[in-house]
């Protein structure tokens, strides 16, 4: 459920928004305000993943509201203004509607704000988790967000974190399935490294935290696509 307030010095604005939120299972909207400063303090005491913010406020703006609230709660501007759209995109807004607003444009702009939320939750997760692997006769924790590049060897794998390495029997397709996809690519036959922690793609090798990984023809084009680059 996307706990969600809606900033507007319109009371009427308030009743069109209540009236679509209704319509859609997954928003919650839990409280109005006609003023931001208010709107201000309720963000700091209670949970909030999205506003929708009028631009055009007396006392304090939209825009000026949007840059002072946390980055992690998304912001769909609702205004009567056209001119103000590409400077609530610079803010990167989720989503700009113009009034007046009718469901299906709000329902999109819904839409787009819970998949923006899935993704953000996803990579929370996936930051906070960690593999247990076997070291001879003892289990080690490899944390996703400490593991640089893991090397396959024979019938082993040595998982290089920052700092120290692990060897582990077992073989590197089995251990990437058990990675988060979004965070750690196959870039050879024998390595797995880290997507956060590249530095250069170059036309054979990739360097990743100071280390240079062989780059195999087979996943270039992979990894460039991956990375929505080209080199």
């Amino acid at each position: 459920m996307i706990k969600v307030i809606a900033v507007d010095d319109e009371p009427v604005a308030h009743d069109i928004i209540r009236t679509h939120a209704e319509k859609i299972p997954f928003i919650s909207l839990d409280a109005t305000f006609l003023s931001a400063t208010d709107a201000l303090v309720y963000i700091k005491n209670e949970r909030v993943d999205l506003v929708f913010l009028d631009i055009a406020m007396p006392d304090l703006s939209g825009i000026e509201f949007a840059t002072m609230i946390n980055a992690e709660i998304q912001v769909i501007f609702t205004t009567a203004y056209p001119e103000y759209a590409l400077k609530g995109f610079e803010l990167a807004a989720t989503d700009y509607l113009l009034k007046p607003i009718n469901f299906t444009r709000f329902l999109k702009a819904c839409q787009l704000a819970e998949k923006r939320l899935q993704v953000h939750e996803g990579k929370k997760r996936n930051k906070e988790q960690a593999l247990f692997v076997k070291d001879g006769h003892d289990w080690v924790q490899i944390k996703f967000n400490n593991l640089v590049y893991a090397k396959a060897e024979d019938n082993y794998v040595d998982l290089h974190e920052t700092g120290k390495h692990t060897l582990t029997r077992i073989t590197l397709t089995e251990l990437q399935s058990k990675l988060p996809a979004d965070q750690f690519l196959r870039i050879h036959k024998s390595f797995i490294i880290s997507r956060q922690k590249i530095e250069r793609i170059e036309k054979h090798q990739v360097t990743v935290a100071g280390n240079k990984i062989p780059l195999s023809k087979f996943y270039r084009d992979q990894l460039l696509q991956d990375l929505g680059s080209e080199v």
